[in-house]
């Protein structure tokens, strides 16, 4: 749902750009708390510490995975947004940034996404599915048993609305900004009809990725804090009870939490490497649902020229490498890289800024 430059008008794009920085500054206040990063912390931002090395992580695997599309429908295929998995997995704050690194990277290095569209394509892709997907998974899990079969479930609701109200969101703002004279009536229908199919992959991807973190460490998933069952950690293999964080010291968890981290952040490195560098060949090379339904509605007639169509690595491919699928997979390893490098900094550089920030009044001086 990548919306180019030419589909809604300057004055549009630039109060939806406004919004977006806004919206930017905000989550960097609120990932701050999320991400933790005092020295004595309370049990949540002790979760916020675990936080900041998966949220790099997190931004690197959505690039990868929106890198995959899968068919819907006749000549139709849909991504992943990656609101909904983001908000879960780190938090709502964090997750709106994680969205906008990687729209960032595509816009700047992959011509994915128009440069003057930024603002509206994370008003529309970061932060709508972001906000609804957390508040209903937020509703859900206050009425469902606090297990980690219902943030699974939960997380798949989410996901699945996101989509379709993303949709929604794209089409109030080419309601009021469109470049082309198209009945709005049949934009919406077309738009809504399609991202709600999307809307099912897009589900199946958050709910498959959560219970799969769930399974291994449940208190690094942002909406899974506050569990019944026990939590266990993975040591060398083997599945352990850990003890309980709410009276143990976090240097009682320190080694074995440690490990566990260290070992799902390469798995999930690993996994973004692969689908991003080989998988991403295989995927379907119809046009995404905002691409059909475009082409069908005559919404691209003053589709302009990306302002980084000469970028070496535009299209997801590598300038000069004449071998399709080298060129692709060196692109999406390049993808990866450059996300999860960049999406890291900005994460420790809040997480230290709340570490700096914080007044003696916080520290404990009791002892």
């Amino acid at each position: 749902m990548h919306v180019p430059d030419g589909f809604i008008d300057a004055p549009t794009s630039a109060v939806a750009g406004v919004v977006a920085a806004g919206a930017v500054a905000v989550s960097l206040r609120g990932a701050r708390r999320e991400l933790g990063g005092t020295s004595r912390a309370s049990e949540a931002e002790r979760g916020g510490e675990r936080t900041a090395p998966l949220a790099g992580l997190v931004a690197a695997f959505i690039f990868a995975v929106q890198m995959l599309n899968f068919p819907v429908a006749a000549g139709t295929s849909g991504h992943l947004l990656g609101g909904a998995l983001a908000a879960i997995l780190v938090g709502p704050y964090t997750g709106v940034l994680c969205v906008s690194v990687v729209l960032l990277m595509q816009g700047i290095l992959f011509a994915d996404g128009g440069l003057t569209a930024l603002g509206v394509n994370i008003t529309d892709m970061a932060i709508v599915t972001t906000v609804v997907a957390y508040a209903l998974f937020r509703g859900l899990v206050k009425v469902l048993p606090r297990t980690r079969r219902s943030v699974t479930v939960a997380s798949f609701v989410a996901a699945l609305v996101s989509v379709p109200a993303a949709a929604l969101a794209f089409t109030f703002l080419y309601w009021i900004g469109g470049t082309t004279d198209v009945a709005i009536g049949k934009v919406a229908t077309a738009m809504i009809g399609v991202h709600v199919l999307i809307g099912i992959g897009e589900a199946a991807i958050t709910a498959l990725t959560v219970g799969a973190v769930i399974a291994v460490r449940p208190d690094l998933v942002h909406g899974a804090r506050g569990l019944r069952q026990r939590l266990k950690l993975r040591v060398d293999g083997e599945l352990v009870d850990a003890p309980d964080t709410s009276d143990s010291e976090p240097a009682v968890l320190a080694p074995a939490a440690a490990r566990s981290r260290r070992g799902l952040w390469i798995t999930g490195l690993a996994t973004s490497l692969v689908l991003a560098g080989f998988v991403s060949f295989y995927a379907s090379a119809d046009p995404d649902g905002l691409e059909k339904v475009a082409a069908d509605q005559g919404i691209d007639r003053k589709t302009e020229e990306h302002a980084s169509a000469d970028s070496p690595l535009a299209d997801y491919g590598v300038e000069d490498i004449t071998d399709a699928r080298l060129s692709g997979g060196l692109a999406g390893v390049i993808g990866v890289g450059v996300t999860v490098v960049a999406g890291s900094a900005v994460f420790w550089a809040v997480r230290r800024r709340r570490t700096d920030d914080t007044s003696p009044a916080d520290t404990d001086v009791s002892a």
